[in-house]
This record gives structure tokens, sequence and C-alpha cells, in this order.
């Protein structure tokens, strides 16, 4: 039976129960009557290999600030976490580096030409619906030529109005407040301007000291305990605001939304605990704006085509005003122009064919000495098919890239590359009546080096290579529904993997001090991992529910950069990687009964070492954290209030995610919550 024809069936089935169950079934056939009006939805599944999510009330049930915090819940992944709330927040999916992670908010590309890494810690869940993480890339061909090309991808679903009906707009007020001197308030309007345009708007105020106690405490090689002392977390603070506006419209036609996004903040940088040096007087401001817009429409039953633009502007001053370290007081300005158009084609009722092209233009502008003042021209050209033929589906990709970069300096090098990048995914139903899938791909991608990689002054290398990623990934799927008994329904998923990451870019000493230093290709990693999950929804009688989920990890990620460097005491060939454990896991319960729902969650990362150098002084020993809510909904007429306690590391577990960067112990949040 075709989609079409599904489509028709159903919508007449729900016309059917609605006429059937309504009063005007035993009215005058004769006579015309008005009915209140109907809408509809029907969505089509795409992917054929579907990502890891959180969304919904399972989202923002978690004891999670930010998406950085959020995250943490998937497997396979690795947060670099440098403390607190106003602290850098990146993440690394499987080991292959957070250059390689693209981030995608309401479907276009977050950038940062700069150092190419993307600070989660920014990005709020007041106004994020649904976060999707994809390994490889989304198994979907109609989508930007940006999409194909990272290695692997998070996005970040931002809400979009719906109103009940007779209704013309929703408001949502919080506030929260806790640990750090937090305070935390938000609110969200959304209003029905006519049947097929809307509009939201969303603003939210964060303020936290950031102070925390903390020990500090070392173990030397022998044993002995070199220092035990307990201290205060300083320079830690945050103040940011966040301004974000969209319209969002749609015809029998057309879908389009626009968007406006603003963050401005200014924030202590904590810094590094070594040699009792408690303080530390770095500060950095934050100003990102950016403007998008997408649209989508079937031109032809055969034929779709997706528009979007993009204008970013990003400001950070980065002050370090200590004289005894070295007086710096640097600025930096971006700014960036994204379009994009792909076309979908559908050839047979079983073959699609897409051809995305886009193109962005980065700039950077500073007031460090000699700055080249770099511009890069990137051109994305991909060309995806994909095919749905019994129960067999697969796709398959090549997107080719042209990037040249323009320097202001006559002395610096100019940059052009041309790549072409393939990808090929499986998937497979071998039983007709069980939810039973075999998933498998092949994926070859590449970064550029960034533009403090490339013209940093004194650190930058213009000769840099791109750093090239390939992935082969095999992976099960069962799902279950259940009719009798208490357990619902059941997901279970497990991949395999191995990855190489060739031409590395890394940082090493210029010369025979350890003052200066420069970039280098010279690095070669080969990761070999399983990520496993289960999911299990149980209902109760009196009404209550039960959701458990678990992650679970094992990661084997070794140097193989140089062979020579294979010294018993402190060589790092074959060694496992920096800060990349070979256990990770967490475990999530989330328990609702009526207008209560109490949930716990445990996160596990077990030991790794900071430096591939696999030796006892450069051991990190695991860590855990145990975090409980427990949360009640009122009512009273259209208005809904929903009261939440967050207790966070509950057992005061002292641990660094970063070497010398100490993370809070036992904190604390409370919520309160308003809807109309």
């Amino acid at each position: 039976m075709s989609l079409k024809k599904s489509a028709k069936i159903r919508v007449i089935c729900v016309i059917c129960v609605l006429f059937w169950h309504s009063p005007y079934a035993q009215l005058d056939t004769t006579k015309v009557y008005e009915i209140n009006e109907i809408t509809i939805t029907f969505t089509q599944q795409r992917e054929i290999i579907p990502a890891q999510r959180l969304s919904g009330e399972e989202l923002h049930r978690l004891s999670s600030h930010s998406v950085a915090d959020a995250i943490r819940y998937f497997s396979g992944i690795q947060i670099k976490d440098f403390g607190g709330i106003g602290g850098l927040k990146t993440v690394d999916i499987r080991s292959m580096g957070t250059n390689h992670v693209g981030v995608f908010y309401d479907g276009i590309q977050l950038g940062n030409a700069q150092n190419g890494q993307i600070d989660l810690g920014k990005f709020s869940l007041d106004n994020i619906e649904e976060i999707a993480l994809y390994n490889g890339q989304k198994s979907e061909i109609f989508q930007p030529a940006k999409d194909f090309g990272s290695a692997g991808a998070i996005y970040l679903q931002t809400r979009r109005p719906t109103f009940e009906e007779a209704q013309k707009f929703n408001i949502r007020a919080l506030f929260r407040t806790g640990s750090f001197g937090l305070a935390n308030p938000s609110i969200l309007w959304e209003q029905k301007i006519t049947k097929s345009l809307s509009s939201s708007f969303n603003a939210e105020y964060i303020y936290a000291t950031g102070k925390y106690k903390f020990r500090y405490r070392r173990v030397l090689p022998d044993g002995m305990v070199a220092y035990d002392t307990t201290a205060v977390r300083q320079n830690g603070d945050i103040q940011a605001v966040r301004l974000e506006g969209g319209l969002f419209g749609h015809t029998q036609k057309i879908n389009w939304n626009a968007k406006v996004y603003f963050y401005n903040s200014e924030r202590g940088i904590p810094g590094a605990i070594i040699n009792n040096v408690w303080k530390h007087s770095q500060r950095q401001w934050d100003r990102n704006f950016f403007t998008q817009a997408s649209l989508t429409t079937p031109i032809h039953r055969r034929y779709e085509l997706l528009a979007r633009f993009k204008y970013a502007n990003d400001y950070m001053r980065y002050l370090n005003s200590d004289t005894t370290l070295m007086y710096i007081d640097n600025n930096f300005t971006q700014q960036e122009i994204y379009t994009c158009f792909a076309n979908k084609v559908k050839v047979f009722k079983s073959w699609d064919i897409s051809l995305a092209t886009d193109f962005q233009w980065n700039m950077l502008q500073a007031n460090l000495r000699n700055f080249a003042q770099p511009q890069r021209y990137t051109t994305l050209v991909a060309l995806a098919t994909a095919f749905d033929i019994w129960r067999i589906k697969t796709q398959a990709s090549i997107l080719s890239t042209f990037i040249h970069d323009k320097v202001a300096k006559p002395t610096s090098s100019h940059s052009n590359n041309h790549e072409f990048t393939p990808a090929v995914i499986f998937s497979c139903k071998p039983l007709k009546k069980e939810e039973f899938y075999i998933n498998a791909f092949y994926k070859r991608a590449f970064r550029m080096p960034t533009f403090n990689d490339l013209y940093y002054t004194d650190i930058g290398n213009a000769a840099l290579q791109p750093e090239y990623v390939t992935q082969y990934n095999l992976g099960l799927q069962y799902a279950k529904s259940l009719k009798k008994g208490i357990l619902e329904n059941l997901t279970l998923k497990t991949d395999a993997y191995y990855n190489e990451v060739t031409n590395k870019i890394i940082a090493i000493p210029k010369g025979s001090g350890q003052f200066r230093w420069m970039m280098m290709n010279i690095g070669f990693v080969k990761i070999r991992g399983i990520d496993a999950m289960a999911q299990l929804n149980w209902k109760f009688p009196y009404d209550i529910r039960l959701q458990t989920h678990i992650n679970y990890t094992y990661q084997k990620a070794q140097d193989f950069s140089d062979p020579t460097d294979n010294d018993a005491v402190a060589g790092t060939y074959r060694g496992q990687i920096a800060y990349i454990p070979w256990h990770n896991g967490s475990f999530t319960l989330q328990f609702s009964y009526k207008t209560y729902n109490l949930n716990y969650c445990f996160i596990y990362v077990g030991e790794r070492y900071h430096n591939s150098a696999n030796i006892r002084a450069n051991h990190e020993q695991p860590w855990y954290t145990h975090d409980l809510s427990l949360g009640k909904t009122f009512c009273f007429k259209k208005w809904n209030f929903k009261v939440s306690a967050e207790i966070n590391n509950i057992f005061n577990q002292q641990y660094e995610v970063v070497l010398n960067y100490p993370m809070p112990g036992t904190n604390f949040r409370v919520i309160l919550k308003f809807e109309i």
C-alpha cells in the first residue's frame, strides 16, 4: 500500500470516529451543519538508521542545565567540562575529536571558523524540544550538503508553536535558583497570528557566582600524599542574556520559518589549579548573533525544494590582567554567510535522488600583531541516492568540498583544497513481523584546519593539511511493543565500530622552550568501540509509569602516531589517547504517578589517562555521580504550575573531567514553572 493511500485511509478513519462520537451523528442529515476545524498531521519517517534522541518531557526531566549536560546520557560521547555553570563545555563523538562534530540548530550548522569548537554550555534547554545524536551522518538524503560533511552530528530542534482549539497564545515562565548563587529566570511567548502564521519569543537571564568547595588532593607515584586541602573555586562567575525570536508559516505547499538569535555574556575563567594558585584573573566576553531562515516546498509530486540562509556575527574578548604572567587583551570578530539549495527527485516509487549545493563565507578579524585577517570561501556539492526495495534500505552519497582561503598579509600562504568524501548506509529488516534491523555504514570525512591552526600569530602553521576520518559501523536494533503485562515496550540497540583519524592536528613545542608552540600534522589514531543501549517502558496499575534507559560504551582509542616512541617509561605509541575512558555509561529512571514525577540519573566514567603516555603519573581515577529530582504539577483552570527540586552529585564525589579543573560537589536547584 502506498504512503498516499495509507494517509487517505487514516484521514477517513479519523473523520468517521469523530462523527460517530459527535452529537451531529443523530442530527438531520438533510441539513448542512458547521463543525469545528480539524487538524490532521501525517509524518513520514525517512531515516533508515535511527538517532539517539532525547525529547519532550523525558528531556526536561533530566538534571540538566544546558545542552552539554543533557547529551551526557548518550552512548559514545565524551564531554570536556572545565567546571561550573560558566565553564567551557565541548563534545567529542567516538573519540574522533571535537572539530569533527557538527552541531546543527534548527537544521543549520553552528559555526566557529576561529577554533572549530562549539561551546554547548551556552545553549539552554528552555526552548529545545529535541536533541538528536547521529553517528556518521543523518540517514536522510533531502538535506543540505553541510549535513553530509561531519563525522558525527548533534541536532538541536527548538520548539515550534502549537495551539489548542480557539487558543491564541501560549505563555511559559520559569525561575531557577540554587547552588553557585544561581538566578535564572526565563519567559516564552507564542502567538497565533493567523491560521498559517505564528510567532515565538524567548528570553533568558543567567547569573551565578560560580563558587563551590572542592578538595585539592594529589598522590605521588610512590603512594605518598603530596597535599590534601579544601578550597573554594574562584572566578567562575557568569552573567548572560539570551534572546530568541521566530516566525513560522505554512500553506498547503510551503513550510517556512525564520529566526533571530542573540546571546551576550561576561564570565570569569576559573583556570587550572596548579602550584597552589587558587584564583585567576582571566575574563571573557562573548556576543553571538545570527539570523536564519528555511523554506521547504514540493514543486511537483516528484520534486521537492529546500532553501536555507544564515548570517552570523560573533564577537569574543579575552582579558588576562595578571602582569606576572603576560598581559593579554585580545578581541576577535567572526562573520559568516551561508546559503543552501537542496533538490530531491522521486525517480520511481522506491528510488530517490537528491542534489544539494551550499556556499559559505567566513571572515575573522583580530587585534593581534601581524594577524592575517583570513577569509574562507567554501562550496559544497552533495549528490545522494536512496533505494527502498523489499525490506532493504540503502543510501549512498558523495560530497565534493571546495575551499579557498584568502589572507590580507602578503607573507601568508593561500590555501586551496578540494576533497571528495563518500558515504554508504545500509539497513535490512530480515524478519517481516519483527522490528529487528541490521544496520551498517561506511563514511569518510575530513575537516580543514581552523583559522587559529593556520594563522594564529607565532603559533599557526599555514602548511597544515586537512585531518581525515574513516568510519566503519555495524549495528543491531530490536523493538517490541507488548500488549499484555506491565512492560509496554522495549528497545535494544548495539553498534560495533572502527574509526581511523589520520593527519591529526596537534600542538607541539617550538624550539627549546615550552612557551612557544606550533601546529603540526603528525597524529594517527585507531579507535575500536562498542555502544549499547536499552530502553524499557513500564505501565503499572493506578496510573503508575516507569521508564528505564541504560547506555554503555567501550572504547579502545590508541595513538599510532610515532612507532619509535615506544619507550616503556613514557612512550605514547599504542597508548590510550588523552581523556578517553575504556568504559563509561549512564542509567536513568523516570517514575511518574498522576501529577508527581521522580527521576534518578547515574553517570559513570571509567579510568583514563590525561596523556597518551599511559603511565601511573598520568592516570586519572574513575568518577561517577548520582542525581535525583522530584516534581509536582498543579492545575487551576487553564493554568499549569510545576514545582521541582533537584539534588546533583548526591554523595559529594570530588572529581575532575579535565586535569586540574575540579568539578562541583553536592549541589541543588529549585525550579518553578508556569504555563498557560
